[in-house]
């Protein structure tokens, strides 16, 4: 099979058979083997009764419906355990995506032999103040901590190898750093092309101004677990270990001055305890022990880590 294109989809009932339409087109046109794979993530409306009746007319689309709405990344991920395609490719519903896109994008990973593409929206229109503004200073931090230099790291349109969604662990909100993600896993052919993006025709966004600060913050859970991740004992041991050591020759230091003072030099002095850095040194030294107890338990949790149920899927359309 050539091209798998993944959908993750909210609510998107309007848009789907023209979209599914537009990427037939696409397919049969430039004589694609293909499978088009919808992820409903928790629709309440209409969406996964479109979803049955595109299934029932193409054998090549195939749905998963989850019981509840648990985010793109999840749908992402259950998209790719079953993509079959040498390509896959990812978009969003809403038609903001466009699928006349997907032939240079297949190329670019087939013939030049990309491990992925990230398509990048140059000209957008959403809005400046809610999204295009907020989006520059999202994509600017995430280029300086990541090292990609990528323009658009959370467009929806993406090209991958099939071994690359295959490595690539997306869970959480990670789904904007999948490129990351893939560079972490040591695909670093990772390249970008200048896509179209449409204006929505249908519904509304589901993403508001809190989705830039939740990529912040999952952009330093990145770059910590990217670095530390596989090693929690080399950052918290190595803080908490200094810490320790700092305190604990401090408490000394003080303990020692009061020896000297009291029984060689004959100088009457104030009581250890009276002493506020003898507090200080003491907080440092329980702090330090603290912060390596924290990398103790990150080995053993690292160590017993056993696959968990991320989401549960209600129904399932031509996945046998």
């Amino acid at each position: 099979m050539n091209i798998s294109v993944v959908i993750p989809l909210l609510n998107e009932e309007e848009s789907l058979r023209e979209l599914h339409d537009w990427i037939v087109k696409v397919m049969q046109s430039n004589r694609f083997l293909y499978e088009v794979i919808f992820i409903d993530d928790g629709s309440t409306d209409a969406s996964w009764n479109v979803i049955e009746s595109l299934s029932a007319e193409n054998k090549n689309v195939k749905g998963i419906r989850f019981q509840k709405n648990y985010g793109k990344s999840q749908a992402l991920h259950a998209g790719f355990n079953i993509a079959q395609g040498n390509v896959i490719i990812t978009m969003d519903a809403d038609l903001q995506d466009n699928p006349d896109e997907i032939p240079e994008l297949y190329n670019l990973i087939v013939q030049e032999n990309f491990d992925l593409i990230s398509g990048w929206k140059k000209v957008r229109y959403d809005s400046k103040i809610r999204k295009n503004i907020p989006s520059k200073l999202f994509n600017w931090a995430a280029r300086k901590t990541s090292g990609l230099d990528l323009n658009d790291f959370n467009c929806g349109l993406k090209a991958y190898k099939n071994e690359v969604v295959k490595n690539v662990d997306v869970y959480g909100e990670m789904h904007r750093y999948i490129p990351v993600l893939a560079k972490n896993a040591g695909f670093n052919k990772i390249g970008e092309k200048v896509v179209q993006h449409q204006a929505r025709k249908y519904g509304v966004t589901k993403f508001g101004i809190e989705r830039f600060i939740n990529g912040f913050l999952d952009l330093i859970s990145i770059w910590f677990l990217a670095k530390f991740g596989k090693r929690p004992m080399h950052f918290f041991g190595a803080i908490g270990s200094l810490m320790f050591i700092i305190g604990f020759l401090s408490a000394a230091y003080i303990g020692i001055h009061k020896l000297i003072n009291l029984f060689y030099l004959k100088i009457p002095t104030i009581l250890v305890t009276d002493n506020p850095w003898f507090y200080i040194s003491l907080t440092t030294m329980i702090i330090g022990t603290q912060f390596f107890l924290a990398g103790f338990l990150g080995e053993i949790m690292l160590r017993s880590k056993r696959d968990e149920v991320r989401y549960k899927i209600k129904n399932e359309i031509n996945l046998s």
